[in-house]
């Protein structure tokens, strides 16, 4: 076993998490979808218009694991959290770094006394999925998710 350490993310653990970004993108198919810089991730992380949190996993001063997750409201459960990505670098799946970062975000969850936590699984990633299925979480074939892309909202 290999020693890992959870906690929560630092500004100086920015390049690193964008680095794993960049490693999900093209793990789905998405290498150039990445848009978000360094500095934006700054400021929505740590500056004045902060949305989102992260846990890292650490192994020997290297950032090989992320959890991001933030806040929503829903209009029927009120205060709600969203985990928007945990990501393993590849070298070091099957370790059960998705399980520690996923528990840490849903003790984040409790403590916090949201009424959900949720978060999206592509369909063809089986991995992922099964992971999921662990925890007898509730994946939900029936809602489409929508969306406008930054260019699209530019013709408002």
């Amino acid at each position: 076993m290999i020693d890992i350490k959870i906690r929560k993310g630092l500004e100086a653990d920015l390049e690193q998490v964008l680095g794993l970004v960049k490693e999900l993108a093209i793990y789905e198919k998405a290498p150039n979808e990445v848009e978000v810089t360094i500095e934006e991730m700054h400021n929505w992380s740590f500056g004045a218009d902060k949305v989102f949190e992260f846990f890292v996993a650490e192994h020997e001063h290297k950032i090989i694991g992320i959890a991001l997750y933030y806040y929503k409201y829903s209009t029927w459960k009120g205060k709600c959290l969203f985990l928007e990505d945990i990501i393993v670098t590849e070298a070091y799946r099957r370790y059960g770094l998705g399980s520690k970062l996923f528990n840490q975000v849903a003790l984040v969850a409790k403590q916090q006394q949201v009424r959900r936590m949720e978060w999206q699984v592509l369909d063809w990633n089986e991995p992922a999925i099964n992971f999921y299925k662990k925890y007898s979480a509730h994946l939900d074939g029936e809602w489409i998710n929508g969306k406008l892309t930054h260019n699209q909202l530019q013709s408002f």
